[in-house]
């Protein structure tokens, strides 16, 4: 009988084997536990031409409730062309045929290199190259600046001009590129911008054959030292009513989304100072005039109070709309 515990230390054994097994398989539960689901499919992904043979690749951060990512993998059709790290949401593909459209979709991966599903195919045209064309677009010109809050800036200046098209500019932060716009875009909004932090930006254009103009006068801002956002990325034209349907009450909303650089797929509703619910559009997200209803009970003569944010493309809130009051069954 050597070698054989005794019976009371042999149920001890299987005790705590059964205990390390169950530990075991709580530990390894699958893709349920929090912490070993990938990342989620980046949304707001765009793609437009910056000349004959580059296009510039657009797509909002991966929220933070999804797993932290490492580094966003962008593919052209099925074969990976750049990889950027989590921290970045933009990429210019080149090396691309002229007068072809192209399918982009964006993949983002975790620290652990689980790698999350991709995002909706985008596709960009690519203009036809220009024979030998060595002269660049002028300058563009008055560029104007101002803080939008403390993490974002709205700039707008003057067109360039081109013997043939201007197709692109190119937005600078101290002489590296950070954002491009197509040609025929004379503004934008800049986020992901750091609060109390002075900026200096510039402007230069493209044409089809990638000839880059001289920059334009720099203009220079500080950011607001709060992190909220400001007017510039706030919802506008927003409007609230009530609405009897189906047995009750509900709120109609409609606003107009904030123009910035790149696609507003989430927001924010308020009601009475509370949130209210979070809006995510899982597709093609409105790009100029959005609605939304929701239920708000059965009794008459309530009277609420409504407004309205936006998650912006670098994953920081944006500033609020109006606010706006409604009472239920006033107008239905």
């Amino acid at each position: 009988m050597r070698g054989v515990p005794p019976a009371g230390s042999l149920r001890r054994l299987l005790v705590l084997c059964g205990a390390l097994l169950l530990a075991a398989s709580c530990r390894w539960g699958g893709p349920q536990e929090s912490g070993e689901r990938p990342p989620g499919a980046p949304t707001g992904v765009t793609a437009e031409a910056g000349t004959a043979t580059g296009v510039h690749v657009m797509w909002n951060a991966v929220a933070a409730a999804d797993a932290k990512v490492s580094r966003y993998e962008v593919y052209r059709g099925t074969t990976k062309v750049k990889e950027v790290p989590g921290s970045e949401h933009m990429v210019d593909v080149t090396g691309l045929r002229p007068a072809t459209t192209h399918v982009f979709t964006v993949r983002a991966r975790d620290a652990d290199g689980r790698l999350g599903p991709p995002s909706r195919e985008v596709r960009a045209r690519t203009p036809a190259a220009a024979a030998a064309d060595d002269s660049p677009p002028t300058r563009p010109a008055e560029l104007r600046g101002r803080a939008a809050g403390g993490r974002a800036a709205q700039l707008s200046w003057s067109a360039a001009r081109d013997d043939r098209d201007v197709v692109s500019y190119d937005v600078q932060q101290g002489g590296t590129k950070i954002h491009s716009v197509g040609g025929n875009q004379t503004s934008t909004v800049v986020t992901g911008l750091r609060p109390g932090t002075r900026y200096a930006f510039t402007v230069r254009a493209r044409d089809a054959a990638g000839n880059l103009s001289p920059p334009g006068p720099a203009v220079r801002l500080t950011t607001a030292g709060g992190a909220g956002g400001g007017t510039a990325t706030a919802p506008t034209g927003f409007r609230a009513r009530s609405q009897w349907s189906d047995g009750a009450h509900h709120l109609v909303l409609t606003w107009v989304p904030p123009r910035v650089d790149g696609v507003i797929t989430e927001y924010e509703v308020r009601l009475d100072g509370r949130t209210a619910t979070s809006l995510v559009y899982g597709g093609e997200a409105p790009r100029d005039r959005a609605t939304y209803r929701f239920y708000l009970g059965r009794e008459a003569g309530v009277r609420h109070r409504v407004r309205i944010r936006a998650m912006l493309p670098d994953g920081t809130w944006g500033g609020f709309s109006a606010e706006r009051t409604v009472t239920t069954g006033a107008g239905d």
